[in-house]
């Protein structure tokens, strides 16, 4: 890997875990660091996130060779305008969005002459800002790199080493295909979670506060994934609306089904869905992607 310094635009839970997991776990890695907040910067600095927490964009990437981009999508567009012109000629630039073909469309518009190689490590916690990261958040978590068509195999190479240095396990993936498979195990949990947790706030008068008081296993892990940083997630949403619209579209025709079993006491229907649903909790425990400790073994970073 020839990647010896790298620069972060982003200072929140995935920038700074970033940067605390190449500090930790590659230390020989220069990191410099810049947000657009002065107060995140402030933060960032005093735990020390990066080496050097820089003033301005252009300061931190101007001897990167890779730059990582950790702004909601729907800024990465703007986030590359500000360090066109300071990049060093050969640096990667990178990101960590959540939705990839328009980020890949939005990073080639502002750098047409960059080295462009978009990125999504599917890890995360429902805490942002700089105190919420750890260096620990990548380990054992896959990153999937979505390079496009002209981008060369030795930039490819040296992106998907820094991340497996970082304790991740990396995917090469369409950015098309990147973005149907994040909308079923990503994106549409989270619009469900959303969902019945502003349903649940609707009903809190008619309930007077049960819902919240006994609230059960179940809904206490969709207000978790619902805590989730909402700027991202509407930029999420809104960026990748073709492939959630598509996937939505086959969930509530599912829902619908469901709710015909349960009107016709169709018992076999049920059972059946529940146990297929079991069997796919059984094997992504099994690849190591969850824990069947209680409470999923969560613990406070």
């Amino acid at each position: 890997m020839t990647i010896d310094r790298v620069a972060i635009i982003g200072l929140g839970l995935i920038g700074g875990s970033i940067g605390l997991a190449a500090g930790k776990m590659a230390p020989h890695i220069a990191t410099t660091g810049w947000d657009a907040d002065p107060d995140v910067r402030a933060r960032a600095a005093e735990r020390g996130l990066v080496a050097t927490v820089c003033e301005t964009a252009s300061d931190a990437v101007a001897n990167a060779d890779l730059v990582v981009l950790c702004v909601p999508v729907g800024a990465m567009e703007e986030a590359a305008r500000a360090i066109s012109g300071s990049l060093k000629p050969g640096a990667i630039v990178s990101d960590v969005g959540s939705s990839k073909a328009s980020v890949a469309a939005a990073l080639a518009k502002a750098l047409p002459d960059a080295t462009v190689i978009p990125a999504h490590p599917v890890a995360g916690t429902e805490k942002s800002g700089p105190e919420a990261g750890f260096a620990e958040l990548f380990r054992h978590r896959w990153c999937i790199v979505t390079p496009p068509e002209n981008a060369p195999e030795e930039a490819v190479a040296d992106l998907a080493a820094f991340w497996e240095i970082l304790g991740a396990k990396v995917e090469i993936m369409d950015a098309a295909h990147h973005d149907l498979v994040l909308a079923v195990t990503s994106h549409i949990p989270h619009l469900i979670a959303y969902t019945i947790v502003g349903t649940a706030s609707d009903l809190e008068d008619v309930t007077r506060g049960e819902v919240i008081k006994y609230s059960a296993g179940g809904f206490r892990d969709f207000t978790r994934i619902a805590a989730s940083n909402p700027v991202m997630w509407r930029d999420v949403f809104l960026s990748n609306r073709d492939a959630v619209l598509e996937v939505l579209g086959r969930f509530t025709e599912d829902l619908t089904a469901l709710q015909r079993a349960i009107r016709n006491g169709d018992g076999d229907t049920l059972h059946d869905l529940f146990d297929r649903t079991r069997t796919i909790r059984r094997s992504i425990i099994e690849e190591g992607q969850d824990d069947a400790r209680p409470d999923f073994g969560r613990s406070d970073h």
